[in-house]
């Protein structure tokens, strides 16, 4: 998981910006992008992210700007790659290693099922057995103090969900919506063990809303200062 520090873009991208669809300098990103590369030794594959469901099967040809929000993987030295800038990153694996995905889980994407999909995906890669067991790591994301939304956000998820109520709490005539949580639920009512799922437990320190030292935030700074920059999640095999 890449943080905002550490890269050559200039405010407001600061500076370690992975986006090349914000605004910021396009030689900028360029660099920033291999310099993610380098540290992973490996290719990241930069995704169209739509907050959809579709997910992509990528291979070392596979090309930036591919339209999906989740991919998988069994081959070597690809990482799958999240941008993310509030949205939750959802990092995935087959527990022998054999295979890897990655799911990008903003509410939309979320309440339409992209971690159902990425599962599926996953789960159907030849080298995963029957039965095969999942563990997933849950990224950064704006976090449920400070993640505001309407009444049409809890009813996506309310629909035949009526477990799913605590993940919000009412501020005043709108909802506090907590999206780690609602992922943890996502993920064990598709099979997952709650043992198997780690990361984001949305305590302060895994908000980027809050923590504008470490994390881009779209909210935060979007209307503030014009524009943010993005962080990127990778999983892959070496």
């Amino acid at each position: 998981m890449s943080l905002r520090q550490g890269g050559c873009s200039l405010p407001p991208y600061d500076s370690w910006n992975l986006g090349d669809h914000v605004g910021d300098d396009p030689n900028a990103v360029a660099r920033n992008r291999d310099q993610l590369a380098q540290r992973l030794g490996g290719k990241p594959v930069f995704l169209n992210q739509v907050h959809q469901t579709a997910v992509v099967p990528l291979g070392a040809n596979t090309p930036h700007g591919t339209v999906a929000d989740a991919a998988v993987t069994a081959q070597q030295q690809v990482a799958c790659t999240i941008m993310v800038a509030d949205c939750l990153p959802v990092l995935m694996c087959l527990s022998d290693g054999s295979a890897v995905g990655a799911a990008h889980a903003g509410w939309r994407g979320l309440a339409l099922g992209v971690l159902e999909q990425t599962l599926k995906s996953l789960r159907a890669t030849p080298s995963a057995g029957q039965g095969a067991a999942v563990s997933v790591w849950l990224g950064p994301c704006i976090g449920p103090d400070a993640f505001e939304v309407g009444d049409e956000v809890r009813e996506a998820f309310m629909a035949g969900h009526a477990h799913l109520a605590h993940c919000f709490t009412p501020k005043g005539r709108k909802w506090l919506a907590n999206l780690p949580a609602l992922a943890r639920h996502r993920l064990v009512d598709a099979g997952v063990s709650p043992q198997a799922i780690f990361g984001n437990d949305g305590s302060p320190s895994w908000c980027t809303f809050s923590n504008p030292d470490r994390y881009f935030s779209h909210r935060r700074d979007g209307l503030r200062l014009g524009a943010s920059g993005r962080m990127a999640a990778c999983v892959w095999r070496s």
